[in-house]
């Protein structure tokens, strides 16, 4: 369905992010990997997220969704079963990356992962590499591409190192190791969410945290009660940033997870001159906790001017740098992002289809082979952005239009809802204000 945003008057009001997409996933396959009964509040819903729930079903854990809470029955840390049809990923590229850890360690028996068009164009090859070093048996298609089957091995723990910093391969990794002999650890270039290993101390897991260094150590069964997930600061981030680029505007943004190692947004917002009030968890926070901080933010309009996002900050903002070239069309002199390559294997290539939105705005972009450079115009004209079945990419279309001279139409605005159902509903409710 396509959808069209027209320029809007002040942002005023508040509301609530969704759930978090990303605490969501890891709860339903920590959840599945524990012993005993998991009760988890706020789960999202979402389609990557009912893939997930689709997929440990399938591997033997039971789920139960209720009004208020999802219960879930853990088939253990070594008991997942093997399904006699592929487990469909959908369009969740953290499960695709994230279940095979679990699967690698389950002996003698194996799985194949597959997904959407989508999901079959990202790669696989960063995970299949440290698990082969583990000892399980991957093989993928053209080498690095889904469908891919996993066969679990008795596995060895290793020492790995990151080439990326990759929140997604670092959770795999930690995840296999669980079952692994000996100890497991990966070395990270640079800082990326934490949510896995924060979970897994929840769980009872010893997770050792030394500056880059995470390590965690063969383990029996994770003991995990209850997990509540909080606010989505990447979804929360596209309501901030439709508040600042609409002058006049003020919103507050209820109970958003302000874990350190995803605010690297609300950091770089500030930087470039918007108004941010909300209570910050300070940076790298050790030992590893076992909770996620959670804060109301209160957002403002304000002057922009540009700002340089290096790759030490691009693993604490991943998601959200499309909005950071959106904001740039807005502010005074370049923005200019490197170190992001990750970019270009996302849900799309959000290095080409950002500049592509951009400049078909009326914004002034370019693609660089690691990020982009946008040069402030005071503004975007307006006209239409194609999704490409991108939810952050369609967030986008919308935020511009309601800042953009013209208005914006979104093509496939649909795809929003594999992260933000109610997400159009949510902003006419800031404009009607």
């Amino acid at each position: 369905m396509n959808a069209r945003f027209a320029p809007s008057g002040p942002l005023r009001g508040e509301l609530r992010a969704p759930p978090d997409k990303s605490i969501s996933h890891r709860a339903a396959l920590v959840g599945a990997m524990a012993a005993g009964e998991v009760r988890v509040t706020g789960y999202l819903d979402a389609a990557d997220t009912r893939s997930t729930l689709a997929a440990v079903r399938a591997l033997g854990a039971e789920v139960d969704a209720g009004p208020d809470a999802i219960v879930i029955r853990g088939c253990g840390l070594r008991g997942a079963r093997e399904t006699p049809e592929p487990i469909d990923v959908g369009n969740a590229g953290t499960l695709m990356r994230l279940l095979p850890g679990w699967l690698a360690a389950q002996e003698g028996r194996s799985w194949t992962l597959d997904g959407d068009a989508s999901i079959r164009r990202r790669p696989v090859d960063r995970v299949a590499e440290p698990l082969r070093l583990m000892g399980a048996e991957i093989e993928a298609t053209d080498g690095r591409f889904p469908p891919f089957s996993v066969r679990g091995t008795r596995l060895r723990g290793i020492h790995y190192e990151l080439p990326v910093a990759s929140a997604q391969v670092k959770s795999c990794v930690l995840l296999a190791g669980l079952a692994a002999d000996g100890a497991t650890t990966v070395t990270e270039p640079a800082p990326s969410r934490d949510h896995t290993e924060r979970m897994l101390t929840a769980a009872g897991v010893p997770v050792e945290r030394h500056g880059r260094y995470v390590t965690v150590s063969s383990t029996e069964e994770l003991a995990l009660d209850a997990v509540h997930v909080p606010g989505d600061p990447s979804s929360a981030a596209f309501m901030a940033a439709a508040a600042v680029l609409v002058g006049g505007s003020r919103v507050t943004i209820r109970d958003v997870g302000v874990n350190w190692t995803r605010i690297g947004f609300l950091r770089i917002l500030e930087r470039m001159g918007a108004v941010v009030v909300g209570e910050l968890e300070a940076d790298d926070t050790s030992p590893v906790p076992a909770a996620e901080p959670v804060s109301d933010l209160e957002v403002a309009a304000g002057p922009l001017a540009g700002t340089v996002v290096e790759g030490d900050e691009v693993p604490l903002a991943i998601d959200e740098l499309p909005l950071v070239g959106l904001l740039g069309c807005f502010a005074e002199g370049e923005t200019i992002v490197r170190g992001a390559e990750e970019l270009r294997v996302k849900e799309s290539d959000r290095i080409a289809t950002v500049v592509e939105a951009l400049t078909a705005l009326g914004g002034d972009a370019e693609a660089t082979d690691d990020g982009f450079v946008v040069r402030g115009t005071g503004g975007l004209r307006g006209g239409t952005v194609h999704s490409h079945g991108d939810h952050r990419l369609a967030m986008l279309g919308a935020v511009a239009g309601l800042a953009s001279r013209e208005g914006v139409e979104v093509v496939d605005m649909d795809a929003a809802d594999v992260s933000y159902p109610g997400f159009a509903a949510d902003l006419r409710t800031l404009t009607a204000g």
